[in-house]
C-alpha cells in the first residue's frame, strides 16, 4: 500500500531542504578553494589547510569540505598524498592577477569612487539574497571594530576595507571579490583622505558608522533593494565629504 507524501515539514521535506542546504554550501566551498587556487593564495605543490582548519576557515562542517575537496580532486585542481594532507596539482597554474593603474593624482581617487559604485551597490544587492549565516557574522564582525574605532574616536581604514570585502564575498560571485581585492591599494587612499576629512566632530564618525550598519541590517534582513541603495548613498557620502560635495569635471 502506497504511503502518503510528506507534507511541509514533515521529516521528508526537511531531509530536501537539509539535503538542497548542503549542495549549496559545497558549491560555495568549492568556488572559494578554486579561486584561491587560481589566484595563487595556495600556489601549485603547496599543502592545503587540513579539513579541519578549512572548515574553520570557511564556517562549514567537515563533511561540507570533504565534498568540495572531492570535487577540486574530480578536476585535477588537487591531488592527496596518503598521510600527508591534499596538495595542489601543478597543473592549476595561477591566474593573472587583475591589476589597476595606481593612484596618480585626485581624479584617480574621484574614478575609484565612481568604478566602486558601479559594482558595490550590486554587490550589496545579491549579498542581502545569497547571504549565510558564515556570511553574514563576518560582516557583524567588521562592523564590531568599526562601532570600537568609532567609540574612540578613531577610523579604522582596515576595518573599513575588510568590511567592504566581506559584502562582496556574502554576493558569492568570485569577480566582485577579485575586483575589489585588486582596488585595494586604491580604496585605501581614498578611505585616508576620508577619514582625515572625519576627523572634527563626532557626528562625521558616528554617521559613517551608522551608513555601514544600514548596509549590514539590509544584508541580514535579506533587504536586497535596500542593501543596494544603502551601499549606494554610503559611496556616494564618501566620496562628497572628501570631495566636499565639489565632484572634478572629468570630460575630455
Amino acid at each position: 500500500m502506497a504511503q502518503d507524501a510528506p507534507a511541509m515539514g514533515e521529516p521528508g521535506n526537511n531531509a530536501k531542504q537539509e539535503r538542497g542546504k548542503s549542495v549549496r554550501l559545497v558549491d560555495r566551498v568549492f568556488d572559494q578553494l578554486k579561486e584561491r587556487i587560481r589566484s595563487g593564495n595556495y600556489p601549485p605543490d603547496s599543502r592545503l589547510p587540513g579539513e579541519h582548519e578549512l572548515a574553520s576557515i570557511m564556517g562549514v562542517s567537515r563533511p561540507i569540505v570533504r565534498d568540495a575537496l572531492g570535487r577540486l580532486r574530480e578536476e585535477g585542481m588537487v591531488y592527496s598524498r596518503q598521510g600527508a594532507g591534499t596538495f595542489v596539482s601543478a597543473q592549476a597554474s595561477p591566474a593573472t592577477h587583475l591589476a589597476y593603474s595606481p593612484v596618480k593624482t585626485i581624479a584617480d581617487i574621484q574614478r575609484c569612487y565612481e568604478f566602486r559604485l558601479t559594482i558595490e551597490p550590486a554587490a550589496a544587492f545579491f549579498a542581502a539574497q545569497r547571504r549565510d549565516e558564515a556570511a553574514i557574522q563576518k560582516i557583524a564582525s567588521a562592523l564590531a571594530d568599526l562601532r570600537e574605532a568609532t567609540s574612540h574616536q578613531l577610523h579604522r581604514t582596515d576595518a573599513d576595507f575588510v568590511f567592504h570585502k566581506c559584502v562582496t564575498e556574502a554576493a558569492n560571485n568570485h569577480y566582485y571579490t577579485a575586483s575589489i581585492e585588486a582596488l585595494k591599494p586604491h580604496i585605501a587612499v581614498g578611505m585616508h583622505l576620508h577619514g582625515l576629512s572625519l576627523m572634527g566632530p563626532r557626528l562625521g564618525l558616528e554617521k559613517v558608522f551608522e551608513e555601514h550598519n544600514a548596509i549590514y541590517q539590509a544584508i541580514a534582513d535579506g533587504r536586497s533593494e535596500d542593501a543596494q541603495k544603502a551601499m549606494r548613498l554610503h559611496l556616494e557620502g564618501s566620496r562628497n565629504r572628501l570631495f566636499e560635495d565639489r565632484v572634478l569635471d572629468l570630460s575630455f
